[in-house]
């Protein structure tokens, strides 16, 4: 893949309706992603959704600037564990693994983007009723729970990424559908209101140029 520049523009907002991409295919059979935001080749800084399909596999990297990954469906594996759907995982700079998927999968993953200084790897499962997932000096990640036709405001301090994991969404500027992704530069708000089901927000507050 030659350089791609997509979404790159990190002082714009962009929603993306990630359920509605056309699903592309990597280097690896059977491995698919839809791209959310990407900035390089193969190595890129990329935020993305990723479809292994049953026995699939990806070939033993190293996160050279950490990774960290919900499943969405399905159970991803790597030599270190099984995660079924609703893990959450950090895997830091320096970091190893060969990842794959025996029943198939589909994970968001955000790659190359920890700060140079964070090491800490962490896996757990989402919890039913929300919370604080992970959070550090240069970032806070949580869960949001909203009941049906709860309306919330989120702030963006430093620069905000939402991924909506299950339910509905509604804003001014339209409808939020499960698996769309937003994200917000620094200093920007946005309100939004749960559909008729709630949802189930997954969000991060952190400077959006972390990595490398």
């Amino acid at each position: 893949m030659h350089d791609l520049q997509l979404n790159a523009d990190l002082s714009r907002p962009v929603t993306v309706h990630g359920a509605a991409l056309p699903w592309l295919p990597s280097p690896l059979p059977g491995v698919e992603r839809r791209m959310l935001y990407r900035v390089g080749g193969e190595q890129a800084r990329a935020t993305s959704l990723v479809r292994y399909a049953p026995g699939s596999r990806f070939s033993a990297h190293v996160h050279g600037a950490g990774e960290e990954f919900v499943v969405l469906e399905g159970v991803f594996e790597d030599e270190h564990g099984r995660y079924p759907v609703g893990s959450y995982v950090r895997n830091p700079p320096g970091s190893a693994h060969a990842p794959g998927a025996s029943e198939g999968c589909v994970i968001f993953v955000r790659l190359r983007q920890f700060h140079p200084q964070d090491r800490q790897a962490l896996v757990m499962q989402l919890p039913a009723q929300g919370g604080t997932l992970f959070e550090n000096d240069h970032e806070r990640v949580w869960l949001q729970v909203l009941q049906p036709a709860d309306t919330c405001r989120w702030d963006s301090g430093r620069g905000l990424e939402l991924l909506v994991l299950a339910g509905q969404l509604h804003g001014t500027a339209g409808s939020l559908p499960t698996w769309s992704w937003m994200r917000l530069p620094a200093g920007q708000a946005v309100e939004l209101k749960a559909g008729s089901e709630g949802a189930r927000v997954w969000l991060k507050e952190a400077a959006l140029n972390l990595g490398g």
